[in-house]
């Protein structure tokens, strides 16, 4: 039988042809390229050999002693996952490495030129960098290249055992530069390249927070490889600061907002981590009611108003009216300062327009809705000058409540003297003439006083524009009855 239809017979019962098995067996070895890290599984380990499928058709095969510990105990076994670095591909087997090993300038010159890791212990620093033991020599590796983390001490490194690739050899040896920085800079390439081929805008991440930086913080994707958050995506809330929302070494999730290469080739990962979590607003009449009295954080002042962040994300608006009962606020800073914790109470939601109204003093009460109880006619009262004007004397009474002893009345007691001595913050016993709850005013007059006065409208008014008190105004009933008995006579 000729050869040709050797071949076509056993094409017909089925089997490859023997070439065509040689050449898809060399080529898919060659896929595989000396100085490639590669991830394996463990298929046995027999003698001083270490069988790895790398997910072609030949094997790889690796020293037993790269996976003993420093015990001599084996670090893997079969069927487990080992990582290590093709150091020769040929057709029948695929040589690898956890690292370089040999001694002597060529075992240095080839991992060189294959680009192969090397095991080298630091032996100390010295000026510019640090003295490294490499395979039988002593090496430099620049302080630039030695790759530290910034948690890390360069005086700690001493006596550690890296990994390094070999930069130059020189002069039979005796010039060696090896660096780290260029080996890491390689595994996040390659670890870089790998997320990129599955992610893409719009997936959620998932990572820690790495880094800060004061436009943002950084989040680590894969080993080495890391995610941008600037401050505007932090938070639904305004922080100033990245570790107002995260810590360093949080797990957080995010969304990948872009990618982009930069005009270096640097590859850019925009995320946000206020995405992944959702729009704050969109169930925000679940979360809030009207009526409810709730803490909040003050976040910034406005010549209007205050606001107060009561969800993360949710601010409402503190009108300045809304700011006190006790006092005319021209200026919220009278009042609060930004970072102020509140309670306040929540008068509107318009989640449409995103805005909701709160108010300051309606959480602390108004101190005129039981006054009625507190200061009816004819009782007692013991209050503090608030200061003195011609129409008389302005006397607190309690938070929010003040009274107007009438000049008139001063005039006419019998020991006007000691009225007329009192100055502000004097303590004076009184006794309740008149209340007007509707015009939040109370009439006062010394104890044992018999005739009923009280001051002219002016006054409030007066004690209003200096920032005291309520700023309703109209006469009381009192004030009325005198004003009319004084045109008929």
């Amino acid at each position: 039988m000729t050869e040709e239809k050797f071949a076509t017979s056993m094409q017909e019962e089925g089997v490859e042809d023997f070439a065509a098995m040689l050449a898809a067996h060399e080529t898919s070895g060659h896929r595989l390229q000396a100085g490639q890290k590669v991830t394996g599984t463990v298929i046995a380990i027999t003698g001083d050999s270490v069988f790895v499928d790398v997910g072609i058709k030949v094997d790889g095969i690796m020293e037993r002693k790269d996976i003993l510990d420093a015990d001599g105990k084996e670090t893997t076994a079969p069927g487990e996952p080992v990582e290590a670095w093709v150091i020769g591909v040929s057709a029948q087997e695929i040589r690898l490495s956890r690292s370089m090993s040999g001694s002597g300038v060529a075992a240095l010159e080839e991992a060189r030129d294959a680009a192969l890791p090397v095991d080298g212990r630091i032996a100390g620093s010295c000026k510019g960098g640090y003295t490294v033991e490499v395979l039988g020599k002593t090496a430099f590796c620049p302080g630039s290249q030695i790759g530290l983390a910034s948690a890390e001490d360069a005086e700690t490194l001493t006596g550690r055992t890296l990994q390094f690739l070999i930069i130059r050899v020189e002069n039979r040896g005796r010039n060696i530069v090896v660096s780290r920085r260029a080996l890491l800079d390689r595994e996040r390439q390659e670890q870089l390249e790998a997320l990129l081929e599955k992610l893409g805008v719009g997936d959620t991440v998932e990572g820690k927070i790495s880094r800060f930086a004061p436009f943002g913080a950084f989040m680590e994707l894969d080993t080495a490889v890391e995610g941008m958050i600037h401050l505007s995506e932090l938070s639904w809330s305004r922080v100033g600061a990245p570790d107002e929302a995260v810590s360093l070494g949080d797990t957080v999730r995010a969304k990948v907002l872009s990618i982009s290469k930069s005009d270096k080739g640097q590859v850019r990962i925009a995320l946000s981590r206020k995405q992944a979590e959702g729009d704050p607003w969109q169930d925000v009449t679940q979360r809030l009611e009207n009526g409810a009295v709730v803490q909040g954080k003050v976040v910034r002042l406005a010549p209007f108003g205050a606001f107060v962040e009561i969800l993360p994300g949710i601010e409402g608006l503190v009108h300045i009216s809304e700011l006190s009962w006790t006092k005319r606020v021209n200026k919220p800073e009278e009042i609060l300062q930004v970072g102020d914790i509140v309670a306040v109470k929540i008068k509107e939601i318009n989640a449409d327009s995103r805005r909701i109204s709160l108010s300051l003093r309606d959480a602390e009460g108004d101190p005129w809705q039981d006054a009625a109880q507190q200061f009816a006619p004819g009782s007692i009262v013991q209050g503090i000058v608030e200061g003195r004007s011609t129409y008389g004397l302005f006397i607190t009474l309690a938070p929010g409540i003040t009274g107007l002893l009438p000049a008139g009345i001063i005039k006419n007691a019998k020991n006007a003297g000691q009225y007329s001595k009192l100055d502000k913050g004097d303590s004076v016993t009184l006794v309740v003439q008149n209340l007007d709850t509707a015009a939040r005013r109370i009439s006062l007059a010394p104890e044992g006083s018999e005739a009923s006065f009280s001051a002219d409208d002016k006054a409030w008014k007066q004690h209003a524009s200096k920032g005291s008190g309520s700023a309703n105004t109209g006469m009381n009933t009192l004030a009325q009855a005198l004003h009319k008995a004084m045109q008929n006579k």
